[in-house]
């Protein structure tokens, strides 16, 4: 309950009386796949984004359970045994998007964003993240990736499958937000 006040709280300090773009089919995608094993990586494509087109401030939101991996064991194990996602069922980003003027959206602009990513009860700054904006038809298109380590986030990949499963693992997200009217 604690975590959803806080969710609502920071959706709603960047929404309230300000011009905002907005998405609920944003596409998150990971990857913590290993050469010659079977692809660990999955795809959530009902991310929450909102973007303060006044300030550049960002923030994310992805139900973890919404990731979907190509098997469905997989799917399991990381749900119960990595992501604990009945435990900890979200996935949050809020941050800025550095030297953001909307004005000057024309084009494709390449910009760096900074912010809190809290997962699994554990939050990592990161001080860039490379981003892609394009402004078209009213709608803005946000796009990058980054990567994380999964013991940044205290995931314990046990040793039978360390060989399986990276630490490492690849984000890339897009998001076609349109003007919250």
């Amino acid at each position: 309950m604690k975590n959803t006040v806080i969710i609502f709280l920071i959706f709603t300090s960047i929404a309230i009386g300000q011009n905002k773009f907005i998405t609920k089919t944003g596409t998150i995608n990971f990857e913590a796949s290993v050469p010659s094993f079977e692809r660990v990586a999955a795809t959530n494509n009902s991310a929450t984004a909102i973007i303060n087109s006044e300030n550049g401030e960002l923030a994310v939101l992805a139900f973890v359970k919404a990731f979907r991996f190509e098997n469905a064991l997989m799917e399991e194990h990381f749900n119960e045994n990595y992501a604990e996602s009945d435990k900890f069922p979200k996935a949050t980003f809020k941050g800025k998007i550095l030297d953001f003027i909307f004005d000057n959206l024309n084009g494709t602009t390449n910009l760096l964003v900074q912010g809190d990513l809290e997962f699994h009860n554990e939050t990592k700054h990161f001080a860039q993240i490379p981003i892609s904006l394009k402004l078209k038809n009213n709608k803005i298109y946000l796009s990058g990736r980054f990567s994380v380590l999964a013991s940044d986030f205290k995931i314990k990949i046990p040793k039978i499958v360390q060989t399986k499963v990276s630490n490492t693992v690849e984000v890339v997200f897009n998001f076609e937000l349109y003007k919250k009217q």
